[in-house]
């Protein structure tokens, strides 16, 4: 009996610990929310007060037809962004090979809309641990202008997504600018994709840009998400190229912090993107999911390892074990409650403010659960250095470096 009370006050205090700093990470939610919104609506109402439209190279990497890729490559072609009819904008498309579906795929779109420049480029086999930064490579070479959008092929965006996105490279001294984003999972009828492709999802919708939103409040912008990275061809050129980044595998983290490190600013847009969720099963949601988590550790390894004080349902259960080893059954229910609110409010507020869900009451409801896996995934990321990507097995080092361990048979 006596081992008993005591686990339930050890599980109990654990519990009520992270209770506590889960709810501060909630309240410093709320007061980073109150300058991005500030922020969005300033750069909204500059970008409609004037017409500013210099022109720029759209990056996209490519590797495989991957699901409604055809759809999301197209909206990136039917870009507002002309002066008399004429496009302020090139695309250029880079993968491996000829052979690569998915740049036939770019082949096909650009006979349909030939008054949009459009440059289909190849890479090569992988010379480097990060093929996508090879196929960069060849396209800032390529690139015609002094504004790099780079974009993954995964992202789905409306019409005024340059507009919006390059607005803020008026000010000089921006010298980067990238996008949150919603997790959408399509694909399988009118509700939306997989259980676990809409858990992808949320955690994409909420625990990341809750993330980023406090950081914006508390140090500023000084990273870009893989999503959307705009920059300025200068700041690529001053710190040595895209070449400088073929070891890392969050690519998208280092380049902004470069880019941030030499003094220049980087910004939040207003223009928020659809992130396409490609994982349907679990298996390969979990395994996307822990490499990216792994991929934080190691670029950011102090950060990552205070994340795990931000999640609310691990505790939340602790404390209701421990609560109900102690026969406090109404405390218990009134701590785990406490928890489920919690991460309801949190995905109600980041949800309707911030990226504009599409089922808010869904994403409301299941990131409680969200949150307990992601208290998982954080879990995994510390079980060893290898991570698969597409395809292929890699051993993560020092500063989020990697190199090629062998590949998957």
């Amino acid at each position: 009996m006596q081992i008993q009370t005591t686990i339930g006050w050890a599980l109990l205090g654990l519990g009520l610990f992270g209770l506590l700093t889960s709810t501060v990470f909630l309240g410093l939610l709320v007061v980073g929310l109150r300058k991005f919104l500030r922020e969005r609506a300033a750069m909204v109402a500059e970008c409609a007060a004037e017409v500013y439209l210099p022109a720029v190279s759209v990056m996209k990497p490519l590797h495989g037809d991957e699901p409604g890729l055809e759809e999301n490559l197209r909206g990136f072609f039917e870009q507002d962004y002309s002066v008399d009819g004429v496009p302020q904008f090139e695309l250029l498309f880079c993968a491996r090979s000829e052979a690569d579906a998915g740049l036939q795929v770019a082949q096909r779109l650009a006979k349909e809309y030939p008054q949009v420049p459009v440059k289909i480029l190849t890479a090569g086999g992988p010379t480097c641990a990060n093929a996508k930064v090879q196929s960069l490579e060849v396209m800032e070479l390529a690139a015609t202008h002094g504004i790099f959008v780079i974009s993954d092929s995964d992202v789905k965006v409306r019409p005024e997504y340059l507009r919006e996105v390059v607005s803020p490279f008026r000010d000089a001294k921006v010298g980067g600018v990238t996008c949150l984003y919603r997790g959408v999972a399509p694909g399988l009828g009118a509700k939306g994709g997989s259980f676990w492709a809409r858990l992808e999802g949320v955690g994409m919708s909420v625990e990341m840009t809750s993330g980023v939103v406090i950081a914006n409040w508390m140090e500023g912008v000084r990273f870009l998400l893989g999503p959307t990275m705009a920059v300025r061809r200068d700041c690529v050129r001053e710190m040595g190229g895209m070449k400088t980044l073929r070891e890392y595998c969050a690519d998208d983290f280092v380049l902004g912090d470069r880019i941030a490190a030499k003094g220049d600013t980087l910004l939040l847009s207003a223009h928020v993107i659809d992130h396409i969720i490609l994982n349907h099963g679990l298996m390969d949601s979990i395994k996307h999911q822990a490499r990216w988590m792994k991929s934080t550790r190691f670029s950011r390894p102090k950060g990552h390892f205070g994340t795990v004080l931000t999640f609310a349902m691990p505790f939340g259960l602790l404390a209701f074990a421990g609560a109900a080893m102690l026969g406090h059954w109404a405390a218990a229910a009134w701590l785990l409650g406490f928890a489920i609110a919690g991460r309801m409010l949190q995905a109600a507020l980041v949800g309707a403010l911030v990226v504009r869900e599409y089922s808010l009451w869904r994403t409301v409801l299941l990131f409680p659960l969200r949150d307990l896996l992601g208290a998982l995934y954080w879990a995994m990321s510390y079980s060893g250095r290898k991570i698969l990507w597409r395809g292929e097995v890699y051993e993560l080092e020092a500063e989020g470096r990697m190199k090629k361990a062998g590949s998957r048979g």
